[in-house]
C-alpha cells in the first residue's frame, strides 16, 4: 500500500526547504516517493527554459508525445525555488492543506 501524507509529517516541511536537493532524512523520502508517485496526468513538473536561470511550473499530459501545458505566471529564478512551489502544490494536492 502506498504511503500516505498525514498531519505529523508536516514536521518535515523545514528539512526540505532548507535543502531540497540530496540526501534527505528517510521520512522526508517516504513523503517525496508519495508526492513522486501515481499517475503523471496532471501533475506539476518543471520545465527549464533558459538553463541555470529560468523555471517555469507545467502540467504533464499523462501520455507520451502530448504537450506539457505551462502554467501561466510561474516563472522562478532558481531551482530551489522552483522545487519549492513543486513540493507545495503537490502538498495542497495530496493533503488538502497550504504551506506558507
Amino acid at each position: 500500500m502506498p504511503y500516505r501524507i498525514t498531519p505529523e509529517d508536516r514536521i518535515h516541511v523545514a528539512e526540505f526547504r532548507a535543502r531540497p536537493f540530496g540526501r534527505h532524512s528517510p521520512d522526508l523520502q517516504r513523503i517525496l516517493n508519495a508526492m513522486r508517485g501515481g499517475p503523471l496526468a496532471g501533475k506539476y513538473v518543471l520545465v527549464c527554459t533558459r538553463p541555470f536561470r529560468e523555471w517555469k511550473l507545467a502540467r504533464h499530459p499523462g501520455r507520451p508525445g502530448a504537450p506539457i501545458e505551462i502554467v501561466d505566471g510561474h516563472v522562478y529564478g532558481s531551482r530551489e525555488e522552483a522545487e519549492w512551489a513543486v513540493f507545495r502544490l503537490r502538498w495542497k494536492d495530496l493533503t488538502g492543506e497550504d504551506l506558507n
